[in-house]
């Protein structure tokens, strides 16, 4: 009987209430990025000096260092700002890739979406652009990735 009563309790769970992942008129946006930002400063030469106090192993004619840029993107929807922020490189030295995942909903029908990137804390220029015009269903996503071999910017 309690066997019963609990599957019963189950099936009743599992289809109520109901879930709903996007208002019916929303489309959903989806940021998701993995992305090793450039160094944050040249290599530089190291003077005799310099290299004499060093151990013979460790006797490298450049300094270059480990530090990444932080990844800032910026996503503009239909000219109006939807999402600004800076991902920072993972590690204990920043010295790794940033990661992203964001996930915003929108109106659904058509938008001009714009994303820049930049991966250069020298610049203050965005490094990336990608723009494009897209129409929306209920319930559509759209993804936007960083790839550098791609161009940048990929929106999909």
């Amino acid at each position: 009987m309690l066997y019963a009563l609990f599957a019963a309790a189950i099936g009743t769970f599992s289809v109520w209430p109901a879930y709903r992942h996007l208002q019916p008129d929303q489309a959903l946006l989806r940021l998701s990025f993995k992305h090793p930002g450039k160094f944050v400063s040249d290599c530089r030469s190291r003077s005799a000096e310099e290299l004499a106090k060093l151990p013979p192993q460790l006797r490298a004619q450049l300094d270059c260092p480990r530090e990444r840029s932080p990844v800032r993107v910026r996503v503009d929807l239909d000219g109006r700002t939807l999402y600004d922020e800076s991902f920072q490189p993972a590690g204990l030295r920043r010295d790794g890739a940033a990661s992203g995942y964001r996930r915003l909903s929108i109106p659904a029908g058509e938008h001009h979406l714009q994303v820049q990137v930049n991966d250069d804390a020298r610049t203050s220029a965005a490094t990336y652009q990608g723009e494009r015009r897209v129409t929306l269903a209920a319930g559509q996503v759209v993804l936007i990735d960083v790839i550098a071999d791609q161009g940048g910017v990929v929106i999909r």
